[in-house]
């Protein structure tokens, strides 16, 4: 079965697909990053200056309430920021780093077999599923384990003068 393309579902849920939001939506589909608002706005204008952030705001939330695009929030790593995907992508997972807050996209069976499961234990009709990941990148993960043996060293040096100073006093008394 073929899938219906933005302007096809729009056009079903009575909204005309104009020039500024299939720009926006294509932007959030083919940029291959979570655009939060602002940055969308910012490359938005770059191709269409007559575009403003009031246009970006409203076809976002028109978008959102249509259910072409996703609003995620990626483990809050931008603070209150929240990011858009299409959501004509196939289910997947979020992985986040939480330090350099790179991210990922895990698609594959487990997610599936996660589904079923839900839905057979609980009786539940699943409708949308969101799945976030945080944890640390391999590149951030060396750089935490550099970061801890950097706190850790100093500490080495002064602990062994101060643990002798103690056990002299306490056979003094």
């Amino acid at each position: 079965m073929k899938q219906d393309t933005s302007g096809q579902t729009l056009q079903k849920r009575g909204i005309r697909l104009t020039r500024q939001r299939q720009l926006l939506l294509d932007l959030i589909e083919k940029s291959g990053e979570h655009l939060d608002a602002e940055t969308l706005y910012k490359l938005a204008n770059a191709q269409d200056p007559k575009l403003n952030r009031v246009t970006v705001y409203r076809t976002i939330k028109m978008l959102k309430e249509g259910g072409m695009v996703d609003e995620l929030d990626l483990m809050h790593f931008g603070g209150d920021q929240h990011y858009y995907e299409t959501r004509n992508k196939q289910e997947h997972a979020h992985i986040i780093c939480l330090r350099c807050g790179r991210v990922e996209e895990f698609y594959g069976d487990p997610l599936t077999r996660l589904r079923r499961q839900v839905e057979a234990t609980f009786g539940f009709q699943i409708l949308i599923a969101r799945t976030e990941i945080g944890g640390y990148c391999s590149h951030c993960q060396v750089l935490r384990l550099r970061e801890i043996e950097s706190v850790l060293e100093p500490r080495k040096e002064t602990e062994a003068p101060i643990r002798k100073d103690r056990k002299a006093a306490v056979k003094s008394k």
